[in-house]
Formats: C-alpha cells, structure tokens, sequence
C-alpha cells in the first residue's frame, strides 16, 4: 500500500522553523545524534558506554517506544520480574556485585539518567543493569511470540498500524513527506530469497515486512530518522549489522556525495543492485503490545508480558534518489531479472547469463 503526497506537509511555520534547526543539528541532542550515528553506523547498542538523557520525561520516552508503562501496575510488575532477573544474572553467573540501590531501590525513570551521569561506578552499573534487562526482555518477548496462537497477518496489522501513526507525526512536524508505502514479502518473494541466500534459514529473512519513505529533498532525511526513532522505532531494538547507508555522511550527519558509503558495521551491499542503487536502508525489532489478543490469565500463566517483537525492513530516501534508483540497470525490474539469472545458475548449475 502507498500514500502519495506532494506540496508542503504540515504546513505550520513554527513546525518549519525547528526542522530548519534540525538541519544544522542545532536541533538535535546528544541522546538524538547518538541513536542516529548508531543507526547508520549498524552498530549494537550493547557497546555503549552511557546514555545522554537529561530528565525524565526522556526516560519516559524510551520506556514507552519499549511498549512499557509505568503507571500501568501490569507493566511495573513486568519491569520488576525483569530488573530481578538482571540482578541474579550478573551476581550469579558474571560475579558482579550490584550496589542496592542500583539493584532494586532507584526508580524506574531515574536509572536512564544514572546510566546517563559522569563516569563511575553507579553510573557503570546502571547501563550494566538496563543492557542485561534489555536482553532478557526481548528474549521473553521472542518467546511469548511461539507460545501464542497468534497469526502473523494479526500482529503485522498492528506494526502497520502504528508506523503509519508514526507518518502522520512526520507530517504534522513538517518533513516533506512525498511517499510513504509499505509491503509484505509474498511467498513467492521469500521463496527466490531464500534461493540466493547462501544461508537458506527463514529464520533470517528481516524483511517480511517493509516499510518505504520518500521525503523531498536530502536536508530533509536525517528530521525524518528523528521523528521516527521519537515516535516509533526503540533505537535499542535497531538490528545491528543489518543498515546499508549510501545517503547520509556518518560524522556530519549531512547527505554524503560520496560513491558507495555506508555503515562501518553494516550489511553487505546487496549483490543484485545496479552499481548506481542508493538507499538508506535498516531493519528494526519493533515491540508490539498484544494484550487485547490474549486474555488476563493468559498473560499470568505465561509471566513473559504482553509485548512480542516483529522484524520490519525500512527504506528511507529522498525524491531525487528514487527516481534515479527506477532508471536502467537501477530499476527493480532489473534488480528481479539478476535475483532471477542466480537461481537459475543454482538450482539448475546453468552458466551465468550476461
């Protein structure tokens, strides 16, 4: 599905003066700029050494985009049972001590901002604590995912859902958004993929489900990653080593005219696009809440929560570079012929065809 769009979006000057403010970074934060870099860099949230939150409506925020509510007496106990098991995992398998306070003591929107502080030992064994917690929960969430008897159309219906709220944001702030579709890979798709893979586990298959954004100029691709990681996208749950970037300087933060850049950890450059095929293109662990699909006892039985995660692949880039990605050996007819030409050679060990 695609929603066109052209002409100014949002239209409000107060909206247009902070997105002029983003361009020349003045509008962005050091927490911002960080989850940015770590986007297109494809690196691991888990190398971090501090956050840069500076108060705790911030913290909130990052909460919320985990689908975690604190005011939700459900959510607190979730969090409680998950900051335990963080405990016992790092004094009983790695032999760390926890200071009581980091612990089990600190409020919940008070640890980001410990992890954010100056160097020292609180503020090593915040981020220690919240990095454990954030895998145990993603691997709760994962599994909770088998155990429910939950399609996958029902659960992709309500990723779509909230990225297209997300889209709505992106216009209502400003960016010039002059295309945004999304897709899920047909089973014929996934077929040919898993043919040219030399990994044939469906297991790795990140882009089931897709998601495209077209913004009208470059200046206007690094306001548009903001919003989305604000509004939609955990920037702990980027999927690292898997961001292909040929659009956006990695320093800087501007549109890079270099041939070929990308990020330093990425994922190798697909080997079926033309040699002039630019994109920014990262794949995201999206948590989804779930609790109106199982009941109460459902939830209790299980103790895993009422969040589960789904893969999505996005693609974000401006007018300019999407119209030349449709021109000759670019173009996606092109790019389904050498998909095509591969699995012929494998399946059939046919020569190569020119």
């Amino acid at each position: 599905m695609s929603v066109p769009s052209d002409g100014p979006i949002g239209g409000v000057q107060s909206a247009q003066s902070r997105w002029r403010r983003v361009e020349g970074l003045g509008g962005l934060t050091l927490q911002d700029t960080n989850e940015i870099q770590l986007l297109l860099r494809g690196q691991s949230v888990i190398d971090w050494h501090r956050l840069a939150y500076t108060d705790q409506a911030q913290a909130r925020s990052l909460l919320e985009l985990n689908c975690i509510d604190i005011d939700d007496p459900e959510d607190l106990a979730r969090l409680e049972e998950v900051r335990l098991q963080a405990v016992r995992y790092i004094s009983e398998v790695l032999h760390i001590r926890l200071d009581g306070r980091i612990a089990s003591e600190l409020p919940w929107l008070e640890l980001p901002l410990i992890a954010s502080g100056k160097s020292g030992s609180a503020q090593r064994q915040a981020c220690m604590l919240l990095k454990v917690m954030h895998i145990i929960y993603h691997l709760d969430a994962r599994e909770l995912r088998t155990t429910l008897a939950i399609s996958d159309n029902q659960i992709f219906s309500l990723v779509e859902e909230s990225v297209t709220l997300m889209i709505d944001a992106l216009r209502t702030a400003g960016v010039p958004v002059v295309e945004f579709s999304w897709s899920r890979k047909t089973k014929e798709s996934l077929i040919t993929k898993m043919l040219v893979k030399r990994e044939t586990n469906a297991a790795r298959v990140f882009d089931r489900l897709r998601f495209r954004l077209i913004v009208r100029e470059p200046r206007d691709l690094v306001p548009a990653l903001h919003i989305m990681l604000r509004r939609c996208i955990p920037f702990n749950y980027l999927v690292p080593g898997q961001t292909v970037n040929s659009l956006i300087d990695l320093d800087t933060l501007t549109t890079t005219h270099e041939e070929g850049a990308q990020a330093e950890d990425g994922a190798e450059t697909n080997e079926f696009s033309g040699a002039g095929f630019k994109i920014l293109n990262f794949i995201a662990d999206l948590p989804v809440r779930v609790g109106e699909l199982i009941s109460a006892d459902e939830r209790q039985a299980q103790g895993r929560g009422n969040v589960v995660f789904v893969l999505a692949e996005f693609q974000v880039l401006d007018r300019r570079t999407a119209e030349s990605n449709e021109q000759g050996e670019n173009s996606h007819v092109q790019y389904k012929h050498r998909q095509h030409q591969h699995v012929r050679v494998r399946l059939l060990r046919e020569p190569r065809q020119p």
